[in-house]
């Protein structure tokens, strides 16, 4: 096939960072081409909060990745969903809207990212979203955005256990706090999400939709099988569509934003990678970049259930008819408990007064049931996804072989670190506090899981090596950092070092993973990359 007239941008992957970088620069007037080998996400298992446990698990949506059996963990192999669609991620993730923490920033500032301290991302956190504020409460903040593409919002929380969690936490002795992603993140309080309207607020809702409103956006789907060079100059991306390979140029230049798993196996097909694995698979290095690939970070959680009480809990919908009942209103109306994603209350917590920022995270859900939705406790219940913010523990995304087509192998590492363990043990015993508290007194009933057996170090560390599941928070495999860092992939304008005309903008640049869910502080890299990309003067906010 012939190539494609060159527009000014390739971007790959329509996901999170994706989509706001596509609209960035189409509302600046550019042109630009997006690479997607997924389908459409206008499906209602995807468009439907509450259904949010469908997608990540059908192949039609999920490139249905899993890492390479895990040492600590037992030799467990861990799910990896990633989005195979329109949105990316954020078209099959569970919707929750975190920030990240101030001092995660800094630390990416610390760490060679220079400007990526919180006063250089604040901004595009605000310029992204339209926020809703709380329902019951204020509407505005100094520290949140109001005409962004991205709605953001709170579920009702009418199930009394929502709120039930929250001033347990209190009493348990840690602060309400009803703005998380506003002046400070440590406390309990009501959870946001990208939901607006009753439906899935995705990147492709958000900004994808509009972007290709403009004219100036042209979609191609297919799988991006390399990057094409002239020397060390990025000229386009060879893409393998339905009737062959095309190549696909770059009037100025190609921009990876494939996910922290996808990037770097594009990055390593195309000869960009540490030099001695290109070579066992017959790639001729272009670049010696032992950082691609390395530094794979992830949240591990395991899920605290409790019987309840009272018939209070979403169990009384988990059969059939509730599913339908549920399902028709929302058809219907966009209302009803379709409309969330259950997850409306929260905490972010320190596990000891050691740490100086919040290093665990609460997820309360009014269902002792799966996150894949497989397996619910019979009869009601409820529980709190639990786990460390900001493990130690590093693996690496490697080839399989040369195939463009192949899985990557995935090794996590998880729980390699002695750290992890003790801070795994403190998620375990300060959840049991909470739960215990006078708030929980009418409705908590025997612990499911781990069950009230399990104290000791030992016991609860076999409950963590069979239980723990992935949070599907991957990222770091690009790491961002100064130019003369061996160990970075791009500098701080995301431009990928050793090369010229090629840029990253996903979570793969990600120095260390943030306190949190991390699809706003993608998206937020998509809309700063953009500034970068289009040489404007960067936006900047104190805070203090």
């Amino acid at each position: 096939m012939h190539p494609t007239e060159p527009t000014q941008y390739v971007i790959v992957g329509a996901g999170s960072a994706g989509c706001a970088l596509a609209y960035r620069l189409t509302e600046a007037g550019r042109t630009v081409t997006l690479i997607e080998y997924g389908g459409s996400d206008m499906g209602v298992y995807i468009q439907m909060p509450g259904a949010l446990s469908y997608p990540m698990n059908m192949p039609r949506y999920d490139w249905g990745f899993s890492s390479q059996p895990e040492p600590h963990l037992g030799g467990r192999r861990l799910v990896t969903p990633r989005g195979k669609v329109l949105g990316g991620s954020s078209s099959i993730n569970g919707m929750v809207f975190v920030r990240g923490n101030p001092k995660d920033f800094q630390h990416w500032a610390d760490s060679g990212a220079t400007g990526w301290d919180y006063a250089g991302v604040l901004p595009y956190f605000k310029r992204m979203e339209t926020w809703h504020g709380d329902p019951t409460g204020a509407q505005t903040s100094l520290w949140r955005g109001t005409d962004g593409p991205l709605h953001v919002t709170r579920g009702k929380r009418k199930n009394p256990l929502f709120n039930t969690f929250i001033q347990a936490g209190q009493q348990a002795g840690w602060p309400r706090n009803d703005d998380y992603n506003g002046e400070r993140q440590e406390g309990f309080g009501p959870m946001e999400a990208t939901i607006w309207k009753g439906r899935r607020w995705s990147a492709a809702n958000a900004y994808l939709r509009p972007a290709r409103k403009s004219g100036r956006l042209t979609l191609v789907r297919g799988l991006a099988r390399r990057i094409l060079f002239r020397g060390k100059q990025a000229y386009g991306v060879e893409v393998e569509t339905k009737s062959g390979n095309l190549n696909v140029e770059a009037g100025r230049e190609v921009i990876l934003s494939a996910s922290s798993i996808n990037t770097p196996k594009l990055l390593m097909l195309s000869g960009i990678g540490p030099a001695d694995h290109l070579r066992q698979h017959g790639i001729a290095p272009l670049v010696d970049r032992p950082g691609v690939g390395a530094n794979l970070q992830d949240h591990l959680e395991v899920y605290m259930q409790y019987k309840s009480l009272k018939p209070v809990t979403l169990y009384t919908y988990y059969n059939l008819l509730g599913k339908s009942r549920v399902g028709l209103e929302w058809l219907l109306q966009k209302t009803g408990l379709g409309a969330s994603n259950q997850f409306e209350s929260c905490g972010f917590i320190r596990s000891s007064d050691a740490v100086d920022y919040p290093d665990i995270q609460y997820h309360f859900l009014p269902l002792a049931v799966r996150y894949d939705g497989k397996a619910a406790a019979q009869g009601h219940g409820f529980q709190a996804h639990v786990g460390p913010m900001r493990s130690k523990s590093r693996g690496t995304v490697r080839l399989a072989s040369d195939d463009p087509a192949a899985a990557p192998e995935i090794r996590f590492n998880y729980m390699s670190h002695e750290d992890d363990w003790a801070e795994f043990r403190a998620c375990v015993r300060h959840t049991r506090r909470i739960f215990d508290a006078p708030a929980f007194r009418d409705y908590r009933g025997d612990e499911i899981q781990p069950g009230d057996a399990v104290q000791s170090d030992e016991q609860i560390d076999a409950f963590i090596r069979e239980h723990a599941e992935s949070a599907y928070h991957p990222c770091g495999t690009a790491r961002m950092g100064a130019a003369d860092d061996p160990q970075a992939v791009v500098d701080p304008e995301l431009r990928v070092i050793g090369v010229e005309g090629l840029r990253v903008a996903d979570s793969s640049i990600f120095p260390r993973i943030t306190n949190g869910n991390l699809n706003a502080p993608s998206i937020m890299t998509g809309e700063k990359a953009a500034d970068h990309v289009l040489g404007r003067q960067m936006l900047r906010e104190n805070p203090a």
